[in-house]
Parts: C-alpha cells; structure tokens; sequence
C-alpha cells in the first residue's frame, strides 16, 4: 500500500489527473453495473412471483380437475349395474350372450364419457383381453394394451396416471376393476381406462397466462403437456437440477424465463416459460445504450481531462525549464529567461506564477548586488565567531576533565552536577535551534533542577506529569527552564521550608497546555500587575516573565498565551497556552517563526 501511494506521488500531475478521473469513472461505471443488476434481479423477483402466482393457481387447477378423472374412474369402477354386467360376462357361456353383455358394458361407458367434457374415450378390457371402448374409438396397440393392463394389476384397484398415450390423448387413468357385489369378493374383472384431453384441461385452468408464455408439464423424464414439446429430456433435466425455482434457461428456441412448481399429488414438474429475449427486448436495448453512453462520456472525460490538465501542467512545465537553466548558474539571462513564453493570461494561477518568478528573479538580482557589498563584513563577522567558540569549547574541555576526575575519585554528585552544567551550557549557548521538542526542552529543566536540588537538597522537591502525545510538540527553545528558576528564586529561595515544584503539560484540541506550578508564598495583587507592566526585574541575569511573555507573543501571535496565577500563600501557577507544533509541521513552523 505504501510503495502504491509512493509511487502515486511521484507520478506527474498530468497523469494524476487522467488516473483520478479514470478511477472515478470507474468506480461510477462498477456503481451503476451493481445497481442495474440489483434491479434487474428484483425485476426477475417480481416476474417470478408473478409467475409464481399464475402457476400455482394454474396447478392447482389442473390436478383438481384430474381429482375429477380419477373420482369419474372410481364411480365407473362401483358402479352396480356394471359391475352386474362384468360377473355375467365372465360366467357367460355362449357367444351371443358375450356380445349382449359387452353391448351393455359399452352403453354404460358411454353414459358415463358423453357428459365429461375432458375425457376423450372410455376403454375397458376384460379378462380375456376383449377391449369395449365409448367416445372417441382410437384403437390401441397391443403392446400398449398389455403395459396398461400390467399397471392396473400393480396399483390393485387405485388409480394409476399413465403418461405414454398418442396426440390426442397422452394422459390416461388406469384402473383395475373388482367385484364389489355378489359376496364382495374382489375378484379382477378387467381393466378400465380413461384417455384424458388434457391440452382442455391446461386451456381452461391456465390463470391470465402473459403473452407467448407457455407450460410444460414433466414426470422429470420427459413432457407430459405439450404433446409435442421442442425441449428436450438433457433441456429438461439441467432445468430440474437449478437450485432456485426460477432463473433465466436456454433452450434450443432461445433463452427463456421458467419458474418451476412441483405437484405433490401426481409427483409433476410444473415449468412455466416465459421468451426471455423478446420480453426484455425494450430493457436489452436501454441498458446497452446506457452502457455505450456511459462508456462515450468516460472517454470524453478522459480526453476533456487530459487537455485541462496540460493546460495546466505545460505552462508550469515551461516554467520549470527556465528553472533549471537558472540552476545551471547563466546568471546574466535571468531577465532574459523570465520574460519569454509568458501565458496570455496573467489572471490566472499560472499567468501570477509567471509573473511572480519574473519578479522573484528581479529582486534575485538585487540581493546578489546587495550580497556582494556584505561578503567582506560577513567574513570579519565569521573569523570573530571563530575566535568566540575558543571559550566556551574550552570550558567544556574543562568541564570534561572535572567530569572525569570526580568519576576516577568516585564523586558521584559532582559528576551529575558537571553533566547537567555541560549540557545546560551546551543547550544555552547554541541557539542555532530556534525551536525544539518539548522533551528536550524538559532535558534541559531536568539539568538545572539536578544543579539546584544538589544545592537545595530535600527542600527542592521536583515532579513533572507529562502527557505521551505532546513530548514531540515544538515549542521556542529556553521557555521553560527560566520559568522554573523563576519558581526556585521567589518561591523557595525566600523560605526555609520544602517547596513543591510541578510541570504539567497536556493536549486540549489543537492546543498545548503547559503549566509551572509551586506552592511557595505567592504574589500580592500589586506585585502581580508590576510583573504584568514589566517593572519587576528577575534576579541575576535571568529571563523576566515579562520577556517570556513578550517572545510567546511575538511568535504566536493571539494564538499563544501566558497567564500568571498567584495569591499569597496559595503558590503561583504559570499557564502557557500554545498551538500544537508538530515535528513533521515543518509549514506551520515556518508561518509561526516569521
């Protein structure tokens, strides 16, 4: 992540802003492809339950109407005057007497298939494999004859649905036919069957189905309803196998919408399809012309981009050109240099920048005349500085040496107080930081109370409570170590007994609060307003408040703030209020040191 951002940073504005917005124009384009296919699979959610609707009242209709078959088989199964008619059959002994009672048995059938509207043909075949049909009198195979009675055989008396039948009738019921009568001995005395229209049935039962939608009726094998179907048995089984009961199939005619119900009393799949294409054709077409349109303006963004930005970046570019000739030191064009390829428009933050080079370079050219006239007075100025750093390194030396001498004589406190006066010399002396971190500025307290407390002892009690997150914030160097000597001078110098002295310091927001805090004698009313007026001077060659005051002023601005807080005999509390600097702020350090 960090060498992506790094490598982002480096790249040039140029191609920052076609990245910029190609990634915007991205994320918009993924945005709008989530929300179309969020709304296209609440659109499929309605259509399903739609679907789902029709389908199910569809079904249910449907397997109502085959309660009806199979009931309309049971009552002509029970029925006494045929079953009277089938015991004479089967004990008659001449062949006229057969033809009578099977003229009988087929005038009974047809009673029965004249008044149903969805029955196609009444058969009934009796032991001896002699068929009487009522209806519609399309033969069967003998084949078909044989499987049939076979079925009725199986189910022993209850209804059967057989699925193999021809284009007219491809629904039968199937039914073995026992003795209810004459000793109830259930005794078989054929087999009767029913071809059911069931192209009428799916007609009348089918609910407000939408335009050029279809049903299909499956025993999970092959179709039941139509007779003659397009889809196929490998169409079918792929449909049956999908997880959700509805989704988008394709069949050899085009994809399509199915949603699916299953029948819980003949074991059926119910599969209504809807022409996927042709229904969504309107929507097809929006969609890719939204998708074309949106990837045209994507491109016009990126063109429109790319010529903003180097408006922008071939100016700055130019300007950077002449830069870099200055930089090779041809000082004699510098005027030369800013005066060619200015923008037409000086309006502008390009054309200001121009013009503001051009009088940078100017004044460029002034300071170098002024500089020339001060190089001989800087050069004294430096061989004097040479001359003064002789002190002080040489107090150090000697500092060095006491140090080492009272470590070979085992003087631990002398060693300490020689530490802590290198390094407050050191701290005091090189002013070459005009700003330090707030923890080396309490390193440089923390050597100055180690000088006092060898002087004060047990008197000098010394606590510091400093919060972890501002230890880096940047303040003015020697801000806190004059006021902590001012403490030691007027709070614990005059008494004789201990004297508390505590630095605090904290965040509040954008802001860092420091307090110096003792519990000395305190100030009066009178003395407080002539420390305010700057009429008190600090003893010795101390820093004043006032001075403090002053610089925190100056360098803040309103910003910063010093209060002072003190009553007699309740101690004396110096509050300084600052903006939190931090290290890496390297701008705000520079806004706040001029």
């Amino acid at each position: 992540m960090r060498q992506m951002k790094n490598a982002f940073t480096a790249l040039p504005i140029h191609h920052k802003t076609i990245l910029l917005i190609g990634c915007l124009m991205l994320v918009s384009f993924t945005f709008y492809v989530s929300v179309l296919s969020y709304v296209f699979n609440i659109y499929d959610r309605q259509i399903y339950e739609k679907s789902s609707q029709v389908l199910n009242m569809s079904s249910v209709g449907i397997e109502n109407q085959l309660r009806e078959i199979a009931n309309l088989s049971f009552k002509v199964m029970s029925d006494e005057q045929l079953q009277q008619y089938l015991l004479q059959l089967d004990k008659a002994d001449t062949v006229y007497a057969r033809n009578t009672l099977r003229k009988k048995i087929t005038n009974r059938l047809v009673a029965y298939a004249g008044s149903e509207k969805y029955v196609y043909s009444m058969l009934f075949i009796d032991n001896d494999n002699n068929i009487m049909a009522a209806g519609n009198r399309e033969g069967i195979s003998k084949d078909m004859q044989t499987e049939l009675v076979s079925l009725g055989d199986k189910h022993a008396g209850s209804n059967a649905w057989y699925t193999g039948g021809d284009r007219q009738a491809r629904l039968l019921s199937v039914r073995q036919v026992k003795s209810f009568t004459g000793g109830f001995t259930l005794e078989k005395l054929g087999t009767l069957i029913i071809r059911v229209r069931l192209d009428r049935i799916v007609q009348d039962q089918m609910q407000h189905p939408a335009e050029d939608s279809q049903l299909m009726i499956t025993d999970g094998k092959e179709a039941i309803y139509p007779t003659e179907s397009t889809v196929s048995e490998e169409e079918i089984a792929a449909e049956l196998n999908r997880t959700q009961p509805y989704g988008i199939a394709t069949f050899e005619q085009g994809r399509h919408f199915v949603a699916r119900a299953n029948s819980s009393y003949t074991n059926w799949v119910y599969l209504y399809m809807t022409p996927y294409d042709q229904m969504f054709k309107q929507i097809q077409f929006i969609k890719q012309l939204v998708t074309v349109i949106f990837i045209v303006i994507m491109l016009t963004a990126l063109l429109v981009g790319a010529k903003f930005s180097r408006s922008i970046t071939q100016p700055i570019a130019q300007l950077i050109k002449k830069m870099r000739n200055i930089e090779k030191g041809d000082l004699d064009k510098l005027e030369e240099a800013a005066l060619g390829n200015v923008p037409l428009s000086p309006q502008n933050e390009v054309g200001l920048l121009h013009r503001t080079f051009k009088m940078m370079l100017q004044r460029i050219r002034e300071l170098i005349e002024e500089n020339y006239a001060k190089q001989l007075v800087i050069r004294e100025t430096e061989l004097k500085a040479l001359q003064a750093q002789i002190n002080p390194h040489f107090l150090y030396n000697t500092l060095e040496s006491i140090n080492w001498m009272a470590k070979v004589q085992k003087q631990t406190q002398i060693s300490e107080m020689v530490e802590a006066l290198g390094f407050l010399l050191r701290s005091s002396v090189n002013m070459s930081e005009k700003w330090i971190a707030l923890e080396k500025e309490l390193d440089i307290v923390r050597s100055y109370v180690t000088i006092q407390q060898t002087r004060f002892e047990e008197r000098l009690d010394f606590d510091m409570d400093i919060a972890p997150e501002v230890t880096t914030a940047r303040i003015p160097k020697l801000t806190l170590q004059p006021l902590v000597e001012n403490a030691i001078h007027y709070a614990l110098e005059p008494s004789i007994d201990p004297c508390q002295i505590r630095i605090r310091a904290r965040a509040e927001g954008d802001k860092v609060v420091i307090e110096v805090q003792d519990d000395g004698l305190g100030m009066t009313p009178e003395f407080m307003e002539r420390l305010q007026e700057g009429r008190i001077k600090t003893r010795g060659q101390g820093i004043g408040l006032s001075n403090i005051q002053e610089r925190i002023r100056l360098t803040f601005g309103d910003e910063g703030e010093m209060i002072v807080s003190s009553r007699p005999g309740s101690g004396t509390v110096v509050s300084i209020r600052i903006p939190w600097i931090r290290e890496d702020d390297d701008d705000v350090q520079s806004d706040a040191r001029r």
